[in-house]
């Protein structure tokens, strides 16, 4: 089974979702119906699945983010906001030193105010690759934008077992070479339809990093979300970021300014 990656990467897709919103979106009333998928389905079908119970018309969440390096550990409280396919808003709310850093996505752009200097800078190019707050999750991890996904291609390769549960198997290549990751292998929970492992590697063959997503929980409207994800730098020693999801509430009324430019700096 080949096809070329019309949606989203899945795991990427399921972060940018939590974290920034991506896809299609439901009424703000109406639950994901349950998708029935073959002993054989193709990549369409599978990705298909993940969005039915992923995707929505606007949410918020609160995460706490912990970045476990070499010589120290640091911890971050964030609130995000999402509503509808391009907009979405992240403010930090602990650490101290942090508390007030805000990001914005619009479409495809992504801005960061940082309340130290009292500045906007808009996060392109190479710093779509930098860590997020020195973490192993980068800018280009969360935004997971159509025009990344269509530079793979995909196929199921098999089944395994993950944690004891039965799993699709996907393999995903680029077929563009700007991508910082020209392959990736994900595994589908077949139950759930949620990625729930993925690995990343380099034109080489080494691997550059592993995510594992855990904790599933039920969500109102039927959704089921991992609550926990673990991403671990295998290039670097020693470091890996684990993110927590907590409260999470869906079809919720935001404020228009949430989705614009003055939001940044609003004190």
């Amino acid at each position: 089974m080949f096809a070329t990656l019309k949606t989203h990467a899945a795991v990427g897709a399921l972060v940018a979702a939590l974290l920034l919103p991506v896809g299609p979106t439901f009424a703000e009333d109406e639950a994901p119906a349950k998708v029935e998928l073959g002993d054989n389905p193709t990549v369409e079908q599978i990705l298909a699945a993940i969005d039915q119970n992923m995707v929505f018309e606007s949410r918020t969440a609160t995460v706490k983010m912990v970045v476990e390096g070499k010589r120290r550990t640091r911890s971050f409280e964030m609130v995000t906001y999402g509503r509808g396919v391009d907009d979405s808003a992240m403010e930090y709310v602990a650490p101290a030193r942090e508390k007030g850093t805000k990001m914005l996505k619009l479409g495809d752009d992504l801005w960061m105010y940082m309340p130290s200097i009292d500045k906007t800078q808009k996060i392109s190019g190479h710093m779509l690759r930098q860590g997020m707050m020195g973490s192993d999750l980068s800018y280009e991890d969360m935004m997971a934008s159509d025009e990344l996904a269509n530079m793979y291609q995909a196929s199921v390769v098999g089944t395994e077992d993950v944690d004891g549960r039965p799993a699709w198997k996907l393999e995903l290549n680029a077929t563009d070479d700007s991508v910082a990751y020209p392959k990736r292998v994900q595994w589908i929970d077949k139950e759930t339809y949620i990625p729930v492992k993925q690995e990343l590697f380099a034109l080489s063959g080494m691997k550059l990093k592993s995510w594992t997503m855990t904790d599933i929980k039920e969500f109102e409207g039927g959704r089921k979300f991992p609550t926990r994800m673990e991403i671990v730098d295998e290039v670097k020693a020693d470091s890996r970021t684990i993110l927590e999801f907590g409260e999470m509430t869906f079809g919720v009324e935001l404020e228009d300014e949430v989705f614009s430019q003055r939001w940044l700096e609003r004190k």
